[in-house]
């Protein structure tokens, strides 16, 4: 039997066609919530929608351009237009380009800025306007070890998880008295397509990667999607309406 942790809560995911993102989509409509997933790949998201239905739940795609601002804050427009309010927003969207600090080019750190942070910036600022009309809400933002000054080859990376949070921090902070909530979910080393499709690119494959990471983190295996779910579950739902301001690490011991 599921528990409906998140029975009748609205959650918005950016980034809810892939990875960590298309699993949360379909787990919190397994948990009986709402899904509202912003992404570009609709196909990917009808999919998700289709098995979030099977579950006796709702949810719908909103297409949305993460370089686009006003396609940001048009994901948490439909979201409240289409079920009435804002209840979560996981946001979890990212790109993780090699960018080395003594190499990095302005295309590169737009790219990586952009999406990273001002796309999760402009999508917290129209969540928080929805929630406080619903008296609250909770915001999780994807962070990452490199968070804490990163690996020689993903400076711009390493800024963009940092900043997440001081934006975490902040929200925190100042929208408390709101009841509106925002914790900082600590990715380990993630077995997701892109970091697959990277390594491709530089000639390893995934059976050589599973068995580099292995001897790397000190849990010995990459991490899996579902080993984020009940921590995200957790901050989503009611059992956390008194955490806010958190570093949530699922990182199999890793420190970088």
């Amino acid at each position: 039997m599921e528990l409906q942790r998140l029975k009748d809560k609205v959650i918005v995911i950016s980034g809810g066609t892939k990875g960590v993102g298309r699993a949360m989509a379909e787990v919190c409509g397994r948990e009986s919530a709402k899904v509202v997933i912003g992404a570009r790949d609709e196909k990917a998201a009808k999919e998700a929608i289709r098995n979030i239905k099977t579950f006796g739940s709702d949810g719908i795609f909103v297409y949305t351009d993460l370089n686009n601002v006003e396609d940001c804050k048009n994901l948490m427009d439909k979201a409240y237009e289409t079920y009435g309010k804002i209840d979560g927003f996981f946001n979890y969207a990212g790109i993780t380009p090699v960018s080395p600090l003594d190499t990095c080019d302005q295309e590169t750190f737009d790219a990586v800025m952009n999406i990273n942070f001002r796309a999760c910036f402009f999508c917290c600022q129209q969540a928080i306007k929805y929630m406080r009309m619903n008296g609250g809400g909770s915001i999780v933002l994807t962070g990452s070890a490199h968070a804490w000054g990163g690996q020689k080859d993903r400076a711009a990376y390493a800024c963009s998880k940092g900043v997440l949070r001081i934006l975490m921090e902040h929200i925190s902070h100042n929208y408390a008295s709101e009841h509106i909530r925002c914790n900082y979910l600590t990715l380990g080393w993630t077995l997701t397509e892109g970091e697959v499709a990277l390594r491709i690119s530089q000639g390893e494959s995934e059976a050589e990667l599973r068995r580099r990471v292995a001897g790397i983190l000190p849990m010995g295996r990459m991490c899996e999607h579902n080993d984020y779910t009940e921590a995200i579950i957790y901050m989503l739902s009611d059992a956390s309406e008194m955490m806010t301001g958190s570093t949530f690490r699922v990182t199999a011991g890793e420190y970088i």
